[in-house]
C-alpha cells in the first residue's frame, strides 16, 4: 500500500507515520507538509511546501496512492472560529476533494475528535466545526472514515508540539495506566491510531466497511489494544 501522511510533524501523525514505516503492507510514504521532518528512511518522501494542499507537484501521480491518512490539524484554545475553520474544514477540504477527484479508489482516514458535533448545531465551537468537516468529507466519493479519539496517549516518547498540551501530558503521564485499566473506552494511543487506520486502509473495498465513525473503542480493537485483532474490521 502506498500513502499520503499529513500532519506528521505532530503528535499523531508523527505516531502513524512511524506504525507506516515499521509496517510491511505499507510501501511508501508521501509526508506533505511545511515543514521538514529530519527522518530518512527508504519508504519515505517529503513534499515540504508553504501550501499543503497543493498536490500539483510535477511527477506526483496522486492515483498511485491507496490510502491518505490525515493528521493535520490544530488545537480551538483562544481562536476564533474563522481562524480554527481555517485550517479545520477549508485546508482539510481543499487536500481531500483534490485526491477524491485524482483518486476515487482512494481510502481517507481524518483524525476528528470524540465529542465531535454531527449535527453542526451545538454550543461548542470545535465540535461544530469538526462535524461539518466530518459531513463533508463523507459526501466525497472516496472511502472515508471518521477517527474519534479520546485521550491520546503519546507512544514511545513522541511529544506534542503545542505547549500547553505537553504540560498536560507530563502532569498526567503517571495516570494513563489507570485510566486505561478504569476507562478502556476512553483512551487510546498513537500506535493504536497508527495501527487502525493501516488495518482500514488495507481492508479492500466492501470488506465489511459500513462504519464509517471509529470511536476509541474501535481503535482500540482495530489497533490491536483492545478485544479483536487488528485486521477484524467487524
Amino acid at each position: 500500500m502506498n500513502v499520503i501522511l499529513f500532519g506528521a510533524t505532530g503528535m499523531i501523525g508523527r505516531g502513524v507515520l512511524r506504525e507506516c514505516l515499521r509496517d510491511d503492507s505499507v510501501e511508501s510514504v508521501l509526508a506533505v507538509g511545511r515543514t521538514p521532518l529530519a527522518v530518512t528512511h527508504p519508504k519515505l518522501r517529503e513534499l515540504v511546501q508553504a501550501d499543503p494542499t497543493d498536490l500539483s507537484a510535477p511527477g506526483l501521480d496522486l492515483a498511485a496512492y491507496d490510502a491518505c491518512f490525515f493528521c493535520l490539524g490544530i488545537s480551538s484554545f483562544r481562536l476564533k472560529e474563522d481562524e480554527y475553520r481555517r485550517i479545520t474544514y477549508d485546508l482539510t477540504l481543499a487536500a481531500a476533494r483534490t485526491l477524491a477527484a485524482a483518486n476515487p479508489r482512494l481510502t481517507f482516514a481524518y483524525v476528528s475528535g470524540e465529542g465531535t458535533d454531527s449535527t453542526e448545531q451545538g454550543r461548542s465551537m470545535w465540535a461544530r466545526v469538526k462535524g461539518e468537516t466530518e459531513n463533508d468529507l463523507l459526501k466525497l466519493p472516496f472511502e472515508a472514515y471518521m477517527f474519534r479519539p479520546g485521550i491520546v496517549q503519546p507512544d514511545r516518547g513522541i511529544p506534542s508540539k503545542t505547549r500547553l498540551y505537553r504540560a498536560g501530558y507530563a502532569l498526567t503521564a503517571p495516570l494513563f495506566p489507570l485510566l486505561r485499566r478504569v476507562a478502556p473506552d476512553l483512551v487510546t494511543t498513537t500506535r493504536a491510531l497508527g495501527r487502525a487506520m493501516i488495518a482500514v486502509a488495507g481492508a479492500g473495498p466492501g470488506d465489511a466497511r459500513t462504519q464509517r465513525v471509529l470511536r476509541p473503542k474501535d481503535i482500540n480493537r482495530l489497533g490491536g489494544e483492545g478485544p479483536g485483532r487488528a485486521a477484524d474490521l467487524r
